[in-house]
C-alpha cells in the first residue's frame, strides 16, 4: 500500500528522536542530529562508499544495483540493501518517498564547489531529513571525511585508523613520484565512454590518480563542470600520442587492439592498456572514493614496475579488510584484474 508523502512525513516527525545533539557539519553549518544515529542515507555515491568504509551498519540503500561480479567483495548485508539512487552523481535519482520510507536519521550530501548546496538542503528540508555535507571530492579529503564520520557515527578509533593508513600511502607514494624527473613521467590518455572518446582534465578530481601516482595526464584543462566526461576527437588523441591508455570501459579494452582506427596510437601498438579494477568500488573514477588509495599504488606500479613495489595480493587484501569489511582470496583478487 503506497502513503501520501505528507502521511510519512508526520509519521517520521511523531517518532523523532527524544535528544538531540548540535553539530557542525564540513560545510560549516549548524544543526541537530539525534543523539545516536542508527540509520544512514548516502545522497551521493562517494557517500555509500564512505558509510560502506566507517559504519556500514547504518547504511540503509545504494545509488546503483550490485551486480553479480561484485557480490563476493560486499559483506552480505550490503549486498540486500534496496536501490534507492542519491540526489548526485551517476546511479538511480532519489526517490522521496522512499527515502522516508527507510526512516533515516540523517542523509549525507556531497559538499563541493561544483555542486549546488541550496537544491539539495531544500530537497532535505521538504522531507524533514537532517542533512550533513561532507567535503570528499579529492583523495586528500577523505582522511578528515573518516576522522568526521568517525566521530558522527560513533566509529571514531577505526576512521582513525583508515584516516591514517590514507595519508601514509599518500605520503609513500608522493615521496616516490617527487623522485621523478617530469620528462620522465609517462604519457596517460584516460579513456572514457564506450567508443574511448570521452576523458576529463588533468586537473580534474576524476583523474587526479593518474598524477598523483607519476603519470602525466595528456588532457590538459581545467573542468567545465562536476560531471566531465568530455568528448575529444580520435584525431586529439593521435596528437596526444600518449603512452599509456587507462581505462574502467572493459569492452573498449577489449577491442581497441583490434580498431584499425586506433591502430597509430602509440599505447595501442604497444599493447599499454590499462584496465582499472572496480569491484565493489571502482579504484580511480566513478565514484571518485577512497578507493583511490589502492588505485594511486596500483597505477605508480603499472607506470614504473621496476621501481615503485605493490604486492597485488598482500596490498590489496589488506585495504579490503580495513575498509570494504572483506577479506578476497587470490582468486577473487586475480579477478579484479582481468
Amino acid at each position: 500500500m503506497r502513503f501520501p508523502l505528507f502521511s510519512l512525513l508526520s509519521a517520521l516527525l511523531l517518532t523523532g528522536p527524544a535528544t538531540a545533539r548540535e553539530i557542525v557539519d564540513m560545510a560549516g553549518r549548524k544543526l541537530e542530529v539525534p543523539e545516536r544515529i542508527e540509520r544512514v542515507f548516502g545522497s551521493a555515491p562517494p557517500l555509500n562508499v564512505l558509510l560502506h568504509a566507517v559504519a556500514p551498519e547504518t547504511q540503509l540503500g545504494l545509488s546503483f544495483p550490485v551486480p553479480a561480479e561484485a557480490r563476493p567483495y560486499f559483506p552480505e548485508r550490503l549486498q540486500t540493501l534496496p536501490v534507492v539512487g542519491g540526489i548526485f552523481g551517476m546511479g538511480q535519482q532519489m526517490n522521496a518517498e522512499t527515502v522516508l520510507s527507510l526512516k533515516p536519521d540523517i542523509a549525507l550530501a556531497w559538499k563541493s564547489p561544483f555542486i549546488d548546496q541550496g537544491r539539495i538542503e531544500s530537497a532535505f528540508a521538504k522531507i524533514g531529513v537532517p542533512v550533513v555535507f561532507i567535503q570528499l571530492d579529492t583523495l586528500a579529503d577523505w582522511p578528515a571525511a573518516l576522522r568526521y564520520s568517525g566521530r558522527l557515527l560513533g566509529h571514531e578509533a577505526s576512521a582513525n585508523a583508515q584516516a591514517s593508513y590514507v595519508e601514509e600511502a599518500l605520503t609513500r607514494v608522493s615521496k616516490f613520484v617527487a623522485g621523478i624527473p617530469e620528462k620522465r613521467r609517462p604519457r596517460v590518455y584516460y579513456a572514457e565512454g564506450p567508443d574511448g572518446l570521452a576523458t576529463d582534465c588533468h586537473s580534474s578530481f576524476h583523474t587526479e590518480a593518474i598524477e598523483l601516482a607519476g603519470g602525466y595526464n595528456v588532457y590538459r584543462c581545467q573542468p567545465k563542470d562536476h560531471t566531465g566526461m568530455e568528448r575529444i576527437s580520435l584525431e586529439q588523441v593521435l596528437a596526444f600520442d600518449p603512452e599509456i591508455i587507462v581505462t574502467h570501459e572493459r569492452n573498449f579494452a577489449a577491442i581497441v587492439s583490434q580498431d584499425s582506427r586506433w591502430q597509430n596510437v602509440r599505447a595501442v601498438r604497444a599493447g599499454r592498456i590499462q584496465l582499472i579494477p572496480k569491484w565493489p568500488h571502482n579504484w580511480i573514477d566513478r565514484p571518485p572514493s577512497v578507493m583511490r588509495v589502492l588505485g594511486i599504488q596500483w597505477l605508480a606500479n603499472v607506470f614504473y614496475p621496476k621501481e615503485f613495489a605493490f604486492d597485488r595480493y598482500r596490498t590489496t587484501r589488506d585495504f579490503y579488510q580495513r575498509f570494504l569489511g572483506v577479506s578476497p582470496n587470490d582468486a577473487q583478487i586475480d579477478a579484479l584484474f582481468r
